[in-house]
């Protein structure tokens, strides 16, 4: 068999059993909120501290 090539046998049903209550629920941590920074730094402060950072560990 070449690649990109099955045996459409092998394709039949693709049932699964799962256990729905064993299974993760995504959503329990969910939290509802706003988010706030405090600073007084504009964005090319803190671009200019970012590649000063960057150069001293080099």
């Amino acid at each position: 068999m070449g690649f990109g090539s099955y045996d459409e046998s092998e394709q039949g049903s693709q049932d699964v059993d799962t256990d729905e209550d064993g299974a993760v629920n995504v959503h329990e941590h969910d939290h509802d909120g706003d988010v706030s920074v405090e600073g007084d730094a504009d964005t090319d402060e803190l671009v200019d501290r970012l590649g000063a950072m960057k150069n001293d560990d080099e």
